[in-house]
């Protein structure tokens, strides 16, 4: 005998259904109105450089100049709400805890380079900033770029007065200081970036290697031994053979900050997590991302490539021009400036050159 179904089983069905779709419903209008105040990376879509009202109780009091605590991951944080201020700017033993870099191999994470990476570290013994600047409860750091428009801009001094100084690659300072300073806290490079002339190198600053692919560690390792480089098979140039740095100056940049740059906050190409057409950011946005996670304050100068001048200087330091600029396979330079602009616009990064927004932040 076929049992008919109660009234209150029929109800409480109904209302199940009901309330089925207004959670679909609300879900929905909640994501369009997600999508509406940020875009596809998560970023905020209207960017000004004002405070939200709890940064504004937090450091509207603070004496003008003095540097503000927190302030670029705080910042960062109310234009990209995933942002998570975490990540150390070295590998150090524990590196393991970020699981995301271990699902990855070169440039995007550590996978199968486990051993080589623990002889690295095991001979470096050194993982941070040195002493003083580990133990500084308020950071100012500058990322130095290479471009054309430092020059005759006068700002060695203001670039000195940062507590840390980040150059990249071989960008020379000996002859410009006057635009460029003379400070440096740590070089930021890969081997085929490297300075190769010894006498170039600073008298004290710390060696950070930036790998992209699995030969780069074994690079350092002949350069933290002092051993010869038998092979330069695998590099796309001439390499620097010696680096003049003691083991315990010299770094591992965390590849986290190679992951977040391309995949989450530029939106390159996934491509399985390799290495792919126009999915490997820049060492400059590479930098800025480091230091977003480990500064309390941040500025850049020397970034930014303005196309309409062809003719105007690409690097400080030497005379080719700006349409000698040619499609790169690696990098996407459009996307990167989209990520750029967003910071500048909205205030979690200085930029003292104007290089990146121009005229239009």
């Amino acid at each position: 005998m076929r049992m008919k179904p109660s009234r209150n089983f029929l109800l409480g069905l109904c209302s199940m259904l009901v309330l089925g779709f207004l959670y679909y419903s609300s879900a929905r209008i909640s994501l369009r109105g997600y999508s509406s105040l940020y875009d596809k990376q998560g970023f905020l879509r209207k960017l000004d450089s004002s405070l939200p009202l709890e940064l504004m109780y937090k450091y509207g009091n603070l004496s003008e100049g003095s540097c503000k605590p927190g302030f670029a991951a705080a910042k960062m944080t109310a234009i990209y709400p995933k942002f998570t201020k975490l990540v150390p700017m070295f590998l150090d033993p524990n590196y393991k805890r970020f699981s995301k870099i271990g699902d990855f191999s070169p440039p995007f994470g550590v996978k199968s380079q486990e051993n080589i990476i623990h002889t690295l570290l095991s001979a470096t013994k050194s993982y941070g900033l040195g002493e003083e600047l580990d133990s500084m409860n308020c950071k100012t750091c500058i990322i130095v770029g290479n471009g054309g428009i430092l020059s005759n801009k006068s700002l060695g001094q203001r670039i000195d007065d940062f507590d840390v100084v980040v150059r990249l690659n071989e960008a020379p300072v000996t002859g410009f200081e006057k635009d460029v300073g003379s400070k440096t806290t740590m070089r930021i490079t890969y081997p085929e970036g490297a300075i190769q002339s010894i006498e170039r190198y600073e008298a004290q600053s710390l060696f950070v290697l930036s790998a992209f692919k699995a030969l780069d560690f074994k690079w350092l390792r002949d350069m933290i031994f002092n051993q010869k480089l038998h092979s330069t098979n695998g590099f796309w140039k001439s390499v620097a053979r010696h680096v003049p740095r003691d083991p315990s100056e010299m770094r591992i940049l965390n590849p986290y900050f190679i992951q977040e740059a391309s995949f989450k906050l530029i939106g390159l190409p996934h491509n399985n997590g390799q290495m792919g057409r126009g999915n490997i950011p820049t060492l400059g946005s590479v930098a800025i991302t480091m230091a977003l996670h480990n500064c309390d304050e941040v500025a850049v100068a020397g970034f930014g490539y303005n196309i309409s001048t062809p003719n105007a200087p690409l690097h400080y330091y030497e005379n080719i021009r700006m349409s000698a600029i040619k499609e790169s396979w690696t990098h996407n330079i459009s996307k990167e400036k989209e990520f750029l602009v967003k910071l500048v616009k909205a205030g979690v990064i200085q930029d003292w050159t104007n290089g990146i927004c121009g005229a239009g932040c």
